[in-house]
């Protein structure tokens, strides 16, 4: 089944549809809300932080990249935990769509925020909810219909996102002239510690380009490179707002939606509706970006048998894993309607610390005798242990009661799976 499935996929993405890929994994929300906390705690110098983090967040996404190369097939970290068995395979794909899903559930709940500002009555009620179940049909069937039109969408909400964010904060700092000023100083490392889970949050979703490797066109090559050319400009992009923000608005200015803020000090009221399109345009392409990624977590679960093989069927008609971008679609938008995805949320980046490292050290068992390979091993893995390790213990709670939650899924599929094998006549 699985060359088979495989070979109905289209291989239609490009090296920009798969750097828009992970550049709509990695900017969504955050960049609308971050910039007021870290300015309130770190002052001067929370631009640095962005590339300081970036370098962190390198060292895992390079021999990541390395392991995605080993790979052009799609479910990345569902193939490459395969190398410790279907057990951690399934694992690792369960966790990484748990902690996708929900997020995707939380941000289209931040979309329809930023959307009831422009029309009040989509806060609350029917309306709300109508909403959500018209913003995540339009994505899902536009996913479903092949691989090629969701690129094609997620360029056009990419550059309405990132034209208009490098604008303003280039205009700020124009308007900002010789106020622009170094940092007077390097943090403690416990401040650091303590906002590493929330800036390294910046910057997780660079993966969203592995997932669909087997519809991207010469995957070995164009995937690493796309990959650390978003984090590159992603770390850049962040820093110049940042900075921007810093150089334009005063401690505590920004209140709940800081970059509103920001461009209604540039702008005025003008100012402020551009950022506000502009979120929502950054959120829909994480929404369509995430959809078009993580649902080929349990296309690649199905066609490895590690969950029943509807899940791992290919559209005849369209070239997609339309069942499973389906049934994403339906439980984002249940979960974003009822509000049940905020008690998982809060393990997203955990989980995809963990999945990040089992991917990881799988790379030695790809390309063995290179003693440079287990350095690099190494570092990646000592980073997602330091940012795991400064989660609390409510969120690892959360995470053990997921791995046990997959363990049963998992039993219970291959128990599934053996039962039918047994009973197929000799």
């Amino acid at each position: 089944m699985k060359k088979e499935e495989d070979a109905k996929l289209r291989r239609d993405i490009g090296f920009f549809g798969s750097a828009f890929l992970s550049f709509n994994g990695v900017v969504g929300a955050g960049i609308f809300a971050l910039p007021g906390s870290l300015y309130d705690k770190f002052g001067d110098f929370s631009p640095w932080l962005f590339p300081l983090f970036g370098l962190l967040v390198l060292i895992v996404a390079l021999p990541f990249a390395r392991v995605a190369a080993h790979h052009p097939v799609s479910g990345g970290p569902v193939v490459y935990a395969a190398a410790f068995g279907p057990a951690a395979s399934f694992q690792a794909g369960w966790l990484y769509y748990v902690a996708r899903t929900t997020a995707l559930a939380a941000n289209t709940n931040v979309l329809i925020v930023y959307l009831a500002t422009l029309w009040a009555p989509l806060a609350g009620g029917a309306a709300r909810a109508v909403t959500i179940v018209a913003v995540i049909a339009a994505i899902t069937f536009i996913n479903i219909g092949g691989v090629k039109r969701a690129v094609r969408v997620l360029d056009a909400l990419t550059l309405l996102k990132a034209v208009p964010l490098l604008s303003v904060a280039v205009l700020g700092l124009i308007v900002a002239g010789g106020a622009i000023e170094g940092p007077a100083g390097v943090p403690p490392l416990t401040e650091l510690e303590a906002a590493a889970l929330l800036i390294l949050y910046a910057f997780v979703g660079f993966e969203n380009s592995v997932v669909p490797a087997g519809e991207t066109s010469n995957p070995e090559r164009t995937i690493p490179r796309a990959l650390i050319a978003t984090i590159l400009a992603t770390a850049c992009l962040y820093f110049l707002v940042q900075l921007a923000y810093v150089a334009v608005m005063e401690p505590g200015a920004g209140g709940d939606a800081p970059m509103v803020a920001f461009g209604q000090a540039l702008m005025g009221p003008a100012g402020a509706l551009l950022l506000t399109a502009t979120a929502v345009f950054s959120l829909l392409g994480n929404i369509s970006g995430a959809i078009t990624a993580t649902s080929r977590t349990t296309y690649a679960l199905g066609r490895d048998g590690l969950l029943p093989a509807w899940f791992g069927k290919v559209s005849d008609r369209y070239a997609t894993p339309a069942n499973s971008i389906l049934l994403m679609g339906i439980l984002v938008a249940l979960l974003a309607i009822t509000g049940s995805f905020v008690w998982l949320a809060v393990v997203s980046t955990l989980a995809r610390m963990i999945v990040y490292s089992v991917s990881i050290a799988s790379l030695p068992k790809a390309e063995r005798g290179k003693p440079l390979v287990w350095l690099m091993v190494l570092a990646a893995i000592a980073v997602c242990a330091w940012a795991a390790f400064q989660t609390p213990w409510p969120s690892w709670r959360m995470l053990l009661i997921l791995v046990a939650a997959g363990t049963v899924l998992y039993a219970a599929a291959r128990l599934t799976a053996f039962r039918r094998a047994r009973a197929r006549p000799e």
